[in-house]
């Protein structure tokens, strides 16, 4: 399944990859265009419309030292957050996205009873695999390159592998819409999604989702904010076993020297969506 959009992230991805290995001559528009096999027109525009910004800024937010920058900020919003107490925290916040995770017997029964439609879509970030529950979002995968829709589809059925599948388009597409609006996003709808994991998992989850748009944090504050500060494997593990792509922002833990560091879905996509929501942010 080979799609216009996903073949044009592909292309972003790569010139992204381009840019950082030649950050530091700083290539020019035309080079970087001649690598991705477009026009220096067709890129220029691709990339912003994808991105709001041109290559070279957007590369800018990816740097290590905006990174740091970037965490002392996100850190400092946190605990101010945090100090104003959890009344005046979801304000703080405005949570996009809620979460409701199975009960402990659901857990046991792996999935057993629960019906999940699902279907691939274009997203700003390739194709992806979603899966819907009438409890919530329960799976959002983006392809890797080399995977292809039955990999992907193998391993959200091995995740919930007692549960009944069935493929939909037209209701997925309409989540699709809400996650990735085309227009106004302060129209977004609010989102829940539905997770299986074990309790230590869920917390962290829960943390992930406090963490704005546009902002990083580190796994050592993910563990301070789970009061369990000596549990950084323990809190990799379970940032890493995340299984709802974009929505639970495992991609905004990066490391605490400012390095991104690894991504489930490939390390490139964690930049490309990372920088993506910085401009968003008009940092």
């Amino acid at each position: 399944m080979t799609h216009d959009n996903d073949i044009n992230y592909r292309r972003i991805e790569q010139a992204i990859r381009y840019l950082e290995e030649h950050f530091k001559r700083q290539p020019e528009l035309s080079q970087v265009a001649d690598e991705v096999s477009v026009s220096p027109f067709h890129f220029q525009r691709l990339f912003t419309e994808w991105a709001g910004i041109s290559p070279k800024r957007f590369l800018q937010f990816l740097t290590i030292d905006f990174l740091k920058a970037r965490l002392q900020e996100s850190r400092n919003l946190i605990e101010a957050a945090e100090a104003a107490g959890l009344s005046s925290q979801s304000r703080v916040y405005d949570l996009f996205t809620t979460l409701e995770a199975v009960t402990p017997q659901e857990y046991k029964q792996h999935g057993t009873g629960i019906q999940i439609e699902y279907g691939f879509h274009e997203t700003p970030f390739g194709l992806c695999l979603l899966g819907v529950t009438a409890r919530g979002i329960c799976w959002m995968s983006f392809l890797q390159a080399d995977e292809d829709v039955t990999q992907a589809l193998h391993a959200m059925k091995e995740h919930w592998h007692n549960s009944v599948f069935h493929q939909d388009q037209e209701l997925t597409k309409a989540f699709i819409g809400q996650i990735f609006p085309a227009k106004d996003r302060s129209q977004q709808k609010k989102l829940h999604v539905f997770v299986k994991g074990t309790n230590f998992q869920i917390k962290v989850w829960e943390a992930l989702l406090r963490i704005p748009e546009g902002h990083v944090t580190t796994y050592q504050q993910i563990a301070s904010s789970i009061s369990n500060p000596q549990a950084l494997q323990a809190v990799g593990s379970a940032v890493g076993s995340n299984h709802i792509a974009y929505l639970i922002p495992c991609h905004r833990v990066i490391r605490k020297d400012g390095v991104l560091g690894e991504y489930r879905w490939e390390p490139t996509r964690k930049k490309s969506i990372l920088g993506w929501e910085m401009a968003r942010q008009g940092l």
